[in-house]
């Protein structure tokens, strides 16, 4: 009888420290998960106070501190954390909605399109946003084009709302979308990209060499710089990297437009959000 007590007694305290075991080992792991979720949050804040200084830079009136809009880096400190800004004005990339086919062609073409299928996807685009049902004399593709290739839908006949759009334009793959999303924009309904703005294949595109222009923008802006300097649009892409002190970073992509959105305080609207955390 006292051997099975014993017994029992034992068991109960192996059980006891099981659980006082799993309990800790739990709390041990929330701390943890707090820890990293605290460390990604903080990460990024620190990228979103990197948008909001560059917003505060681009619109400085003194030359001498104004950030350009051209893509060039720009480094900053906060807080112990190390971010990394580039600001590209909106009116440096090929807008869906204004671009003709031949431009869209060549920017297809700079990206490794051989010139059929730029041709062709080209014209589809055009296809997707004019209003009418008849396809262009170099193609295209209207509402026959996308049944015959199995798709339930037709073209839009409507402006592009979004770059994302043009994913559903016929010929448009994942892999050729990656490529050429950077370089478009929905925003600025130009006809031809600005090029003191520009990306290098957006350069190539439309006849210029980037080499040099590109070589330029490494350099720090100066205020004697005009092209670069205080002149944009008003509408920016801008990407914030924030690297915290631990190695923790984050990434915030945002498009932005200058001005009230209506919200009290806020200096500009948002057009496009995308942000992140990222490990060590």
């Amino acid at each position: 009888m006292r051997g099975a007590a014993l017994m029992l007694v034992l068991w109960l305290i192996v059980l006891l420290a099981a659980l006082v075991g799993a309990f800790a080992l739990s709390a041990r792991i929330e701390y943890m998960q707090g820890r990293t979720l605290h460390a990604g949050v903080a990460a990024e804040q620190v990228a979103r106070a990197g948008l909001e200084y560059a917003m505060t830079r681009v619109g400085d009136p003194d030359p001498r501190l104004q950030w350009s809009v051209d893509g060039r880096p720009h480094a900053w400190q906060f807080d112990g954390a190390e971010i990394e800004v580039r600001i590209v004005d909106e009116a440096g990339k090929i807008d869906l909605n204004g671009a003709d086919a031949r431009l869209l062609s060549a920017l297809l073409r700079v990206l490794g399109s051989d010139p059929t299928e730029a041709d062709a996807i080209a014209a589809a685009i055009l296809d997707w946003r004019d209003a009418d049902d008849m396809t262009q004399p170099q193609g295209g593709a209207e509402d026959p084009q996308y049944a015959a290739a199995g798709l339930p839908y037709g073209a839009k006949d409507a402006p592009f709302e979004s770059v994302a759009e043009v994913l559903q334009v016929l010929g448009m793959t994942p892999a050729l979308f990656a490529r050429i999303e950077p370089h478009l924009t929905v925003h600025t309904g130009l006809p031809m990209p600005d090029t003191r703005f520009a990306s290098g294949p957006v350069l190539q595109a439309v006849g210029v060499d980037p080499e040099p222009v590109l070589a330029a923008r490494e350099q720090p802006a100066s205020p004697q710089d005009a092209l670069f300097v205080g002149a944009g649009s008003g509408t920016y892409s801008i990407d914030s990297h924030a690297r915290l002190g631990d190695g923790r970073q984050a990434v915030l992509r945002a498009v932005v437009r200058t001005g009230a959105s209506g919200l009290p305080g806020a200096a500009y609207t948002i057009l496009r959000w995308e942000e992140g955390a990222r490990p060590r």
